[in-house]
């Protein structure tokens, strides 16, 4: 008899624990995934030509709420959770509810499902999202590209479209992006790479990412997603710690799985975060992880008209994830329009409109700030209509994309952009060169 298992997951890790552990895997039958966080991506079902021959039909994939009736329904014997950016307490509340359905509560560790490459891998990885991956990922970028190397960055799954269409997915140019109709989720991780000539994959099964990756590169850079563990065995394991939320390196899950796995820890955002919350990080590495380098950073601000702000009513965006489930009440573009001297920040929750106004109500930590959110065409619609009947002079935009080269808007956006600054000693091209 096959151990009944459901996974559940967010569009990413689970579908890379499901390729790597149970595709094949005549001990197990997956009868489930169970989806959250992410909007629109329950209701559809794994296909059959990437779940392999156990799997003619599919696989379901359903709202996590289910998954009590799911297990019922099934005699599920196994619960693996494969998704990241939890609190401690989130993950208990999770296996308790497993546990009291009847069924185990499994948590997944890299010797079961990391990939080894052919050429050496360095991964980013973060204590939470939002903490600066991607400008970090960048820097590694530049610094190896400087140095002559071929470098491709593989990023983190959001496959939040066609799976098939999405298994292996190559970004090279801004055409590519509209080719796989990428929300602006995945435009904000692939496009700042792109504007510097980096080459990304992205997709479903990473096991053929990898290996088509590493015909075009010296070194694969591993762009991680939320606060998940690296895909890929890392040769290089550098984690970003953010002292805005100094506490959650020891209070997230995988977060603190990372810390404790780190080579080196970059804690960034030091020239806007209070000294005694960079300490605090310092201490928990210390505790956690005491053969980690420490490197401290931060992330200089540059805003494309900074007169175009002053003594203005703005209307600020952020980054989606990093002020919904990453919890932040504010990011770079709050930031700026303050320092640059807006005269009114404005509240974005009255013109919020269908699934805007759903956002705001599902995080409710979030009151001067408007999410990028656009997974899928309908969610863009209501982004847009939310910015124009907005009542402000400008807007300022901290997602790391140009929105205007997916929206409309009736008002000016101001884009405000960063890159990592390292501080002090070990600089990171001597790390880069030790490696």
């Amino acid at each position: 008899m096959r151990a009944k298992v459901i996974i559940m997951g967010a569009a990413g890790r689970d579908f890379h624990n499901f390729n790597t552990y149970f595709r094949d895997n005549a001990n197990y039958e997956v009868v489930a995934f169970t989806a959250t966080q992410i909007p629109n991506i329950e209701g559809r079902k794994y296909p059959a030509s990437l779940a392999g021959k156990l799997y003619p039909r599919g696989i379901g994939i359903f709202p996590e709420k289910d998954l009590p009736g799911l297990i019922e329904k099934h005699g599920v014997e196994q619960c693996i959770l494969a998704y990241s950016d939890l609190s401690h307490i989130e993950v208990m509340h999770r296996a308790s509810l497993v546990n009291a359905c009847g069924a185990d509560f499994r948590l997944m560790g890299g010797n079961q499902t990391a990939l080894k490459a052919k050429v050496p891998v360095i991964a980013v990885c973060a204590v939470r999202t939002g903490s600066g991956k991607s400008q970090t990922t960048r820097a590694i970028a530049y610094a190896l590209r400087n140095k002559g190397r071929r470098v491709v960055a593989v990023r983190h799954p959001m496959p939040y479209g066609d799976l098939e269409k999405q298994a292996v997915q190559r970004f090279a140019t801004h055409e590519d992006l509209d080719k796989y109709d990428c929300t602006i989720e995945e435009r904000e991780e692939y496009e700042p790479h792109i504007d510097k000539g980096i080459i990304v994959y992205a997709g479903v099964d990473y096991e053929k990412i990898l290996r088509q990756a590493e015909k075009e590169a010296d070194v694969i850079l591993w762009d991680g997603g939320n606060n998940d563990t690296p895909f890929y065995v890392p040769d290089l394991h550098i984690v970003v710690a953010d002292p805005f939320r100094a506490e959650h390196a020891r209070l997230y899950y995988p977060g603190e799985t990372n810390i404790r796995m780190a080579d080196v820890v970059i804690i960034n955002k030091v020239d806007t975060a209070n000294p005694k919350d960079v300490e605090t990080v310092k201490e928990i590495v210390e505790d956690l992880n005491p053969k980690a380098k420490v490197i401290t950073a931060a992330s200089p601000l540059t805003v494309s008209d900074p007169k175009a702000i002053k003594g203005k009513s703005v209307l600020v965006i952020e980054d989606g994830p990093t002020v919904t489930h990453g919890e932040m009440k504010f990011g770079a573009g709050f930031i700026a329009a303050q320092k640059a001297g807006a005269k009114k920040i404005v509240d974005p929750r009255p013109f919020a409109v269908n699934s805007i106004k759903e956002t705001f109500g599902k995080y409710r930590h979030l009151e001067n700030v408007l999410p990028a959110m656009g997974y899928g065409n309908h969610q863009v619609k209501d982004l847009q209509d939310t910015i124009n009947a907005a009542t402000c002079d400008v807007v300022v935009s901290g997602t790391p994309i140009d929105l205007n080269r997916v929206l409309k808007a009736n008002k000016p956006i101001i884009r405000v952009t960063y890159e990592l600054q390292v501080l002090g000693e070990p600089r990171l091209e001597d790390l880069l060169a030790r490696f």
